[in-house]
């Protein structure tokens, strides 16, 4: 059930930043967000070690794209493709838009369910796919303004009690200032425990199961408008549970 929360402000100087929360079982392999790919030298990602695959990454066209387990739908499954290859596809192309309509051509049978968002600093997309044989990859432009999703589907407050929780917060809280160092309020959220609306641990934006089932890595990224020379991507990146690991820049080259 992981986490990705989206501020888009179109004719800001900074018109896209992502949070992003990884959960997952804590003895899956993985590494942290570098050119991982010979053969994609101008992504960023976090590579997943057991299947190849990512799940946030960005290239250096200015294209981010994350994916997110659908309920019900954690781990591998016999004759489905990974879904880590789904960031990898939307990283092979030079703008949001054409990322998107690429992958809504895919067949959405050869994966198990997923939540995934793509955006570049002109757009911003949700998609979803149920799975189904007979299905499709339904994508959807984010509004401006604060998008939240996990495996439910994007500002879902009535079936997610993490979003009926963290959205009203990430909504009011300061906005990350990339310029001035000022990611604080968004870290703070990304590492918060309180599940206080909820019953379970998996209800906080960052938590540790017995199951071993955890937050294991955090992200912030922030995108330069067009036209902005002097600004180029951040990515921030906590290698843990956020709150206990702290964030620091990720080398972009």
């Amino acid at each position: 059930m992981c986490s990705v929360v989206i501020l888009y402000r179109p004719d800001h100087a900074w018109p896209l930043i992502l949070g992003a929360n990884r959960d997952e079982m804590a003895g899956r392999p993985w590494a942290p967000p570098a050119r991982h790919w010979p053969d994609r030298p101008n992504v960023v990602a976090g590579l997943d070690k057991l299947a190849g695959g990512s799940w946030l990454g960005l290239n250096d066209e200015g294209v981010v794209a994350g994916i997110m387990n659908r309920m019900n739908t954690l781990g591998p499954q016999p004759g489905r493709r990974s879904r880590g290859e789904l960031v990898l596809e939307a990283l092979d192309h030079a703008d949001a838009a054409a990322a998107v309509e690429a992958l809504s051509a895919l067949d959405p049978a050869a994966y198990r369910g997923f939540n995934m968002v793509v955006a570049d600093n002109r757009d911003a997309f949700w998609l979803r796919s149920l799975g189904h044989p007979k299905g499709w990859i339904e994508v959807w432009p984010l509004p401006p303004g604060v998008s939240m999703v996990t495996a439910h589907d994007r500002n879902d407050t009535a079936r997610s009690r993490r979003m009926r929780s963290y959205l009203p917060r990430f909504e009011q809280a300061a906005p990350p200032d990339p310029e001035a160092g000022g990611w604080q309020s968004w870290e703070a959220l990304l590492g918060s425990g309180d599940h206080t609306a909820g019953d379970e641990p998996t209800d906080a934006m960052a938590f540790t199961t017995p199951s071993g089932f955890a937050t294991v890595s955090s992200s912030l990224i922030a995108l330069p408008a067009i036209g902005r020379r002097k600004r180029r991507p951040h990515w921030r990146f906590a290698p843990g549970r956020p709150g206990e690991h702290p964030f620091a820049d990720v080398d972009l080259g």
